[in-house]
């Protein structure tokens, strides 16, 4: 009978139940810590701004003897160098270059920290499918294709990211990476590229501002190899 009223019985317990609740408590703590952050910032993407600067580890993309092409601009000359594995792409926007139709366009649409985009032409060009793939990543300086809301339905218009913009998804759980085909990086004139960014811009006829103050224009497209 004394044993069942020994307090030290008691308080061994006490302790060791105490324990366990308080570890409980702190995994429990230190799980919403570390997935607070990355659910936030994903439910907090409803726009165009860049959420992330970090890209997904995946299969490199291929520019082995891509076709270069050059864009001299009025701030001065850009050259891209066009991936091999998005050869619906590549070969539509080549087709426009050697037509020559996106001489004297500008890039029309300019937001600092995200993208300048140009390629508005008066020739019609039908659509073409959209190549996303595992290794669709737009990051700083890559040049990727211009299109609605709609899967399959970029044309002529082309965006140069002039930050990583891999990390965006959107409210409705889709993805930048996912939308966007990129066909190239710009591996000369990134400093005019950033000089197009920064230009002076106004609201435009759509309510955003992003149209440049004083036009830049794309002078030529070519071919250089």
């Amino acid at each position: 009978m004394a044993n069942k009223k020994t307090p030290k019985k008691k308080s061994n317990r006490q302790p060791l139940i105490i324990g366990i609740v308080v570890l409980i408590i702190i995994v429990i703590a230190a799980y919403a810590v570390i997935r607070s952050p990355g659910s936030q910032t994903a439910n907090q993407s409803t726009n165009l701004t860049p959420t992330s600067t970090t890209s997904p580890t995946t299969t490199a993309a291929s520019y082995t003897n891509g076709t270069k092409v050059l864009f001299q601009t009025s701030m001065g000359n850009i050259t891209i160098q066009l991936r091999t594995d998005k050869p619906i792409t590549t070969a539509n926007f080549l087709n426009i270059v050697q037509k020559g139709w996106y001489d004297g366009t500008t890039f029309h649409r300019i937001i600092a920290g995200f993208m300048i985009q140009g390629g508005a032409i008066n020739q019609t060009v039908q659509p073409i499918k959209d190549e996303i793939g595992t290794n669709n990543h737009n990051t700083k300086y890559t040049i990727a294709m211009a299109k609605t809301s709609s899967p399959n339905s970029a044309t002529s218009e082309f965006f140069i990211n002039v930050a990583d913009n891999s990390g965006i998804t959107y409210q409705d759980g889709s993805t930048f990476d996912g939308t966007y085909t990129v066909f190239g990086t710009v591996i000369s004139g990134q400093n005019v590229v950033d000089a197009i960014a920064n230009v002076p811009v106004t609201t435009n006829s759509m309510g955003e501002n992003s149209q440049p103050i004083q036009p830049v224009t794309l002078i030529k497209a070519s071919i250089t190899s």
